[in-house]
């Protein structure tokens, strides 16, 4: 049958046998046939290609392979066949496919010095980052008219008023959650009426500017990251800086006071939401009517509370956007390398804000605000 690729097996007369190849031994027909080459045994001697009407690179390979494993030669091939041959001949490797596994004591320290190494250089990264966000600050100080106020409102919108739904359902849903487990674990002890108390100071002080933190790293964070990324891999950074415009002062300074700033207003809205939240589960669950909740937060929750998560809110507004930004200007190389910048925004700005939660904790504790 021709088109397709055929093997026969001959006896010569020194005792040897004779491979003759037929039909068509391209990338496309070899398959049929590659797994039973591979099971011959036997003393082959000479691989016979006059047969083969259509050869390339992979039938040459094979043949090449065939004639190794067994020490025989290539005969009967086209001119065509030969120069392939030639080609793939001197390609072939005894290498082999998978590298010597390296014993475990060289391979730790060597896996732990790559990562302070790595470390170094992110540490030398961040503070020139930094440095550059105060060199850009203070060059907008000094020149007011380069202040680029279009880019703040419009990342102000992206990040804020976007973000308004979503983060209003998460609060909502939180606060009936904190309502609702509150009641069941303080009714055991006939306590139900103080989950007046555990909503408004857990909602006012730690889980409504957390959580409106988390959702921003995942939601505006990542943005940051991908956006200025992908604006690096297209040199589109580049030509900013060839007609001398300053990336730092046009890309990071308007998304860093965009979230800082927006960061407090979606803090105290997510809060507020919160409060609505529980208020509804008091309604309908503990029997305690929604406006009685409402008034009962303002006796119970002291004044500190609020001005606690007010201040906690920029400084993670800073962090998320800072990382967000640092990571989108370090992508470089390829498109896969948004995406691993872009994981590592988030990822390393939902933990700094969660360390720098713990520390506010225990400072607010401290100054007597517990």
């Amino acid at each position: 049958m021709t088109g397709a690729a055929h093997y026969t097996l001959t006896d010569d007369d020194a005792g040897g046998t004779t491979l003759a190849l037929s039909g068509q031994y391209l990338v496309s027909t070899i398959g049929a046939v590659d797994d039973q080459l591979a099971r011959i045994d036997g003393n082959i001697h000479t691989i016979d290609l006059t047969a083969v009407e259509d050869i390339d690179t992979s039938g040459a390979w094979v043949a090449c392979q065939l004639a190794k494993r067994y020490d025989a030669e290539i005969v009967g091939e086209s001119e065509a066949a030969r120069r392939l041959l030639d080609a793939v001949e001197g390609v072939s490797s005894d290498a082999a496919l998978v590298p010597e596994r390296v014993p475990v004591w060289e391979r730790v320290p060597v896996a732990m010095g790559e990562k302070v190494f790595a470390a170094r250089n992110g540490a030398f990264g961040v503070v020139s980052f930094l440095g550059g966000i105060l060199i850009g600050f203070g060059v907008l100080i000094r020149h007011p008219s380069r202040f680029p106020m279009k880019a703040v409102v419009r990342q102000m919108e992206m990040v804020g008023v976007s973000a308004l739904p979503i983060i209003g359902l998460m609060s909502f849903l939180i606060g009936i959650v904190i309502a609702q487990q509150g009641a069941v674990q303080l009714e055991q002890f006939g306590a139900e009426t103080l989950t007046v108390n555990l909503v408004g100071r857990i909602t006012l002080r730690e889980l409504g500017v957390l959580m409106t933190a988390i959702m921003v790293a995942g939601r505006s964070g990542s943005a940051f990251a991908a956006q200025i990324g992908t604006m690096k891999l297209t040199e589109e950074v580049d030509a900013m800086r060839t007609i001398g415009i300053s990336p730092i002062e046009q890309l990071v300074i308007p998304r860093i006071i965009a979230c800082t700033f927006m960061m407090v207003l979606l803090g105290f809205y997510s809060s507020i939401v919160g409060i609505i939240g529980g208020a509804v589960i008091g309604q309908f669950a503990l029997g305690i009517p929604f406006f009685t909740f409402l008034e009962r937060i303002q006796e119970v929750v002291p004044l500190h509370d609020v001005w606690v998560g007010l201040v906690k809110a920029p400084v993670f507004g800073l962090i998320v956007a800072l990382a967000g930004c640092y990571h989108g200007m370090r992508v470089q190389g390829n498109s896969e390398e948004v995406g691993i910048r872009t994981t590592m925004a988030v990822v390393s700005a939902i933990f700094a804000v969660i360390v720098l939660d713990a520390f506010f904790a225990v400072f607010f504790t401290e100054i007597g605000w517990g």
